[in-house]
């Protein structure tokens, strides 16, 4: 029997970056539209739920066909954890439908993303038998370097004994598209990762998410070459 399951996204009105972020437009609708209709699309998802201060984001949560989630001042601020605002929207929604068994939580400013990611995600997470799920994209044949404390350092291989690029170690970027979680990680550690953590794999030109406003031009380009707009 398939579980109850509810996406939520997190939308606060307050963005210091780009303002109105979440209902900017992008390909013609609202950036928030995009998450919501991808859930909304995706098998195996009983209920899409937004969470949000903002009554704008609210119409347009409800306008793309998702449930609005009034959020509270006290977890809307900028030092405000997602995983309250899931939590919040889990609690305010649960039972509706029955008790729901999985949360899909996803990032409405990662919209370069499809209905079959989740349902792909969503079959590992059951097929596994996963307490948590994280998307992530490749980046294995990337040559990483950080600061040290002596000045640039290699992360990944050593400069003095250059691999192959094909030998490089497998290495994979937590892209923050979506995650996938039993709920009593929010209720009991406020966390969205722990138990049995698995990966969804996504293509890496999906690892891009709009935080600047240059981002805007990129996400759109992508999505529209791909087909997704």
């Amino acid at each position: 029997m398939a579980r109850k399951t509810l996406a939520v996204i997190a939308a606060r009105g307050g963005s210091k970056g780009i303002p109105h972020k979440n209902l900017l437009d992008l390909c013609g609708k609202p950036l928030l539209a995009w998450t919501v209709e991808q859930a909304r699309a995706a098998q195996g998802v009983d209920m899409v739920a937004v969470s949000s201060d903002s009554d704008r984001i609210l119409e347009a949560a409800e306008a793309a066909g998702a449930v609005g989630v009034r959020r509270p001042d006290d977890i809307s601020g900028d030092l405000a954890s997602s995983e309250s605002a899931w939590l919040h929207a889990l609690e305010a929604v649960d039972g509706r439908m029955g008790r729901f068994e999985r949360i899909v939580a996803l990032q409405a400013t990662s919209p370069i993303r499809e209905s079959g990611d989740i349902e792909a995600a969503l079959a590992t997470f059951d097929r596994e038998h996963l307490d948590s799920l994280l998307s992530v994209c490749e980046v294995e044949d990337y040559f990483n370097w950080r600061i040290g404390q002596n000045g640039p350092e290699p992360i990944n291989y050593d400069y003095r004994n250059r691999r192959m690029r094909q030998q490089i170690e497998k290495r994979y970027l937590e892209n923050g598209s979506f995650y996938v979680l039993i709920p009593s990680l929010l209720r009991e550690q406020s966390n969205r990762l722990g138990g049995k953590i698995g990966f969804h794999v996504m293509e890496r030109h999906k690892m891009f998410q709009i935080d600047r406003p240059e981002d805007v031009k990129l996400c759109g380009a992508i999505m529209r070459s791909y087909g997704y707009a």
